[in-house]
């Protein structure tokens, strides 16, 4: 990727190496279960993650405030190049809606960080949170996703952000609001089954950056689409749940197969269309 040019992110917050006290778990059962699901997705261990809950969600001490990312730092301005790349998409399309984008905050941190959902950990992976709108990453990840899931090369790494970024789209379109109180009427099937089509909706979406990153700044390489796609098809739930208990389970999937993750990435990049990116409408995923 042609990186290094573009411009930084004002949104990125540095928090690495700070440490944070617990105060009483503020996160309830249902988050605590979604935290389970998405830690066994990425390979962790769910016992793991429910100590760290045990142990308490709420922040009471927030250390001393994020810092600016030093000079130097090429893994930390990779993630604020890109998150600023995904800015300038976002807002021209928005804009050419007739709306106005508003970023997402990002926040690098080491280990364990407070958000508004409860407290998350690096061993659960990246996320978003709607609750503060921020997206948090432990940069270790990048590690994880090259040497376990073989998924090296920068690409692979920024549709990891770009694909965050479309939660936060969803967040603003009002989509994940939909389809989390429909969730509420299902069984655990059902929910599984709108949570997959909520998250592919977010894999064509990072493709839809792609394309754009593409088309009008020239940001991709060779063999940069390949290391985007061997990166969705690494974090299917089929591949990963057949990796760590050496069985597939259908009715549990939250993300969708390695197919299906890459079938609506490529999508996005293809068309760079918000419209092909209907999951929800799709008879066939």
């Amino acid at each position: 990727m042609r990186w290094r040019t573009g411009r930084r992110s004002d949104n990125v917050e540095d928090r690495r190496g700070q440490r944070f006290s617990r105060g009483p778990v503020a996160i309830g059962g249902g988050g605590a279960i979604l935290l389970i699901v998405v830690a066994a997705l990425f390979g962790a261990d769910p016992i793991q993650i429910l100590q760290l809950l045990s142990e308490g969600g709420t922040a009471t001490n927030v250390g001393t405030g994020a810092q600016p990312i030093p000079s130097g730092d090429e893994p930390a301005e990779f993630v604020s190049s890109v998150l600023a790349d995904t800015e300038d998409t976002w807002s021209a399309l928005f804009a050419a809606a007739g709306t106005t984008y508003e970023p997402p905050g990002l926040v690098l941190y080491t280990g364990e960080i407070p958000s508004a959902c409860g407290f998350g950990a690096a061993a659960m992976g990246p996320f978003y949170c709607p609750g503060d709108r921020k997206i948090y990453i432990d940069l270790s990840f990048y590690e994880e996703l090259r040497e376990q899931f073989g998924a090296p090369g920068d690409f692979a790494q920024a549709y990891v952000i770009a694909h965050e970024v479309g939660h936060h789209v969803q967040q603003l379109l009002g989509i994940s609001d939909e389809i989390e109180g429909r969730r509420r009427a299902l069984d655990e099937a059902g929910g599984n089954a709108l949570s997959v089509r909520l998250e592919l909706q977010a894999d064509c979406l990072a493709g839809v950056w792609g394309h754009h990153a593409a088309r009008e700044r020239d940001l991709l390489e060779q063999g940069d689409v390949e290391e985007g796609l061997r990166a969705a098809a690494a974090i299917g739930d089929d591949r990963i749940q057949n990796r760590t208990t050496g069985r597939v389970y259908p009715e549990s999937w939250t993300h969708g197969s390695s197919e299906q993750r890459v079938r609506w990435f490529r999508l996005g990049l293809e068309s760079g269309s918000t419209a092909k990116c209907d999951t929800f409408a799709a008879r066939a995923l």
